[in-house]
Parts: structure tokens; sequence; C-alpha cells
């Protein structure tokens, strides 16, 4: 009888989705898992402490409730054999309605208008506001939440470009075209807006360096909601500083927290927010990783092949196994 832990907060009626799914095992939920719990589990649904999990040799599957665990992938954490599945399909509404914001907040100066709110000033600022529509939006990273993303700005009126790690041969109808990564560079002066959802990996790592936020179009708006360490965080506060670029939004950064003294907080035109785009603040996205747990439980109860299984070594979802990348909305 395969032994099942649930790491999380779920409801009754979570529970009883997840028992439905997964007849004739054992399984336990608790949000406050003991290191006897991880160590009984042959399957782990959650995010437990990793010093724990890596005592384990016998896991057979662990599904994160991120999209991006990292720190999960790293040599000797896992067993070898243990499949790692991650939560794309989960994320992409919460964290691209964020990015909505952000950006709608960005170029109606709707958060230096809070300020003078917070200073009961009724002046104007004397300078005109942006629209998104007509806007040249980049998504670099067109995963689940890049796709998310890109498909709600097309429906705002905007002319999408997306970059994928290599160009694809056909790409959906929200994007004017999908390019590959080394095609970002030609890319970046005619886009008004650059919108990142990257993992961190070796690859990503300051992707966006001074040399390249440079190349930048002057008065655009840069978002991150992947990983701080896409981008340099130094050559980012530079370029906001100086007006190079119009604005930041920034549910991540490089370090993370972000020291307290840093001058970014500082910045009128940079939105800072504790990576919480994605987490459970949306109480849909809880409900959206029991589906995708819920799914790949009668997957691996019938010996199919897992969904959204994840690479040790690209930290992306891996296109070499027999499993499908799950998302929350049809790509059309």
């Amino acid at each position: 009888m395969k032994r099942i832990l649930v790491a999380l907060p779920l409801n009754e009626e979570q529970c009883d989705r997840l028992h439905r799914a997964a007849p004739g095992t054992e399984m336990h939920i608790t949000a406050h898992p003991t290191e006897e719990d991880i160590l009984w589990a042959d399957v782990i649904m959650g995010n437990v402490p990793v010093e724990i999990i890596r005592k384990s040799d016998h896991l057979e599957w662990f599904q994160s409730n991120f999209a991006g665990p990292d720190p999960y992938l790293a040599p000797g954490v896992l067993p070898e054999g243990c499949f790692v599945t991650n939560a794309t399909g989960a994320y992409g509404l919460a964290i691209s309605e964020w990015m909505l914001g952000m950006w709608l907040g960005l170029c109606k100066d709707l958060f230096l208008y809070r300020d003078r709110q917070n200073r009961c000033e009724w002046d104007a600022i004397e300078r005109p506001v942006r629209s998104v529509d007509g806007c040249r939006v980049l998504c670099v990273g067109l995963g689940d939440i890049g796709s998310s993303f890109a498909r709600r700005a097309h429906a705002m009126g905007a002319r999408v470009v997306g970059v994928r790690r290599h160009a694809p041969d056909s790409w959906p109808a929200y994007c004017e075209r999908v390019v590959g990564q080394a095609d970002l560079d030609a890319e970046l002066p005619e886009a008004d807006l650059v919108a990142l959802s990257l993992p961190g990996t070796d690859e990503t790592a300051h992707l966006f360096d001074a040399a390249r936020i440079a190349r930048m179009k002057p008065g655009s708006i840069l978002i991150n909601v992947g990983r701080g360490t896409a981008v340099d965080t130094d050559a980012l506060t530079e370029a906001l500083r100086s007006g190079h670029l119009f604005g930041a939004a920034l549910d991540v950064t490089d370090p993370e927290p972000l020291p307290a003294d840093h001058p970014l907080w500082k910045l009128p035109n940079v939105l800072i927010t504790p990576h919480i785009s994605g987490r459970f603040s949306l109480p849909r996205t809880l409900d959206l990783i029991v589906d995708i747990f819920a799914h790949n439980l009668g997957r691996y109860l019938r010996g199919e092949p897992l969904d959204n299984q994840m690479s040790r070594l690209t930290h992306y979802v891996s296109e070499d196994t027999a499993g499908q990348r799950l998302r929350c909305e049809p790509d059309t």
C-alpha cells in the first residue's frame, strides 16, 4: 500500500477530492508534518523542509506546490529515481493578474497618487499617462505564467512577442511571434514592457545584466515574477535612477529578502512585493494545485507517466518524458 503525505493546509472538500483520487492508499494530510511523517512517505505533496526530505531513501515521487522548486532539484536532495513534478498550471492566473495590476498602476501613475494621498496632497502629476493599448510587450519566458500574461496583454490591445529557450515552429494567436533566446537582444529595443517569468538556472543568472538592460527601449518598463537572479540588481537600480527605464515592478529580487537599506526601496518608479504574487493569496491557486496532484495521483497509481515532470538538469518541465506540461487555460 502506497503511503502518501500531503503537507498543505487543505479544507475538507480538497481532502475528500484527494482521497477519492487515491483509493487503496494510506494518506496523511497535515499542514505541519513531522520528520517521522516525511520519512514515512512514498509520495510527498508539498514543500517540506529540504534538510529532512534529503534523509529519505525510498521516496518515489515529490510533488512541489511551487512552479520552481529549485532547492529540491539540487544533487543529493531526493533519491536518484524519485520523480519530481511541479505546480505548472496553478499559478498563471494569480501571477498574471498581479502583473496586469502593476503594469496598469505604473502606466497610470496610480501608485504615485497613492503616495500623494498618504500625504493628503490634492495635486495633479504634470505628465501624460500611458496606454497599454498598442504597447509592444516582450514576454521572456512563455510557460504557464508567461503565457497567461501574454494572453491577457493581447486581450487589452497589446502587441505581444514571446521568448523561449528555443524558437518554436508555431505559436499561439495571442503572440505576433515567438523567438528563441538567441534573438532576445534584437527584440529589446522595440519593447515598451519586458515581462520576465524565468526559472532560476545557470542559464538565466544575470540574463539581464547591465549591457542587456542598456539595450532596452528608453522609457520602458520591466516586470519580474520569475527569479530575482535573472536581473543584475545594481544595473537595474542605476537604469531606474537615471531614467533609462520608466519603472519596474518586482515580486522577486536578488538578494531576497531585499535588504532594508537597499536603494530600490526608495525609488518612486519601483514597486516591490515580497514574492507573494503566487503562493495561496488567491484561494483558487491552492484548488488548482490539488487538481494537479489529484490528476497525477491517478496516473501514478495506474503506472502511467506523470505530467509536469521536471528535469533536475534544466529546472524546466522536461520534454523527454511521456508526460505533458499542464496549463490552467487552453493555449489558443
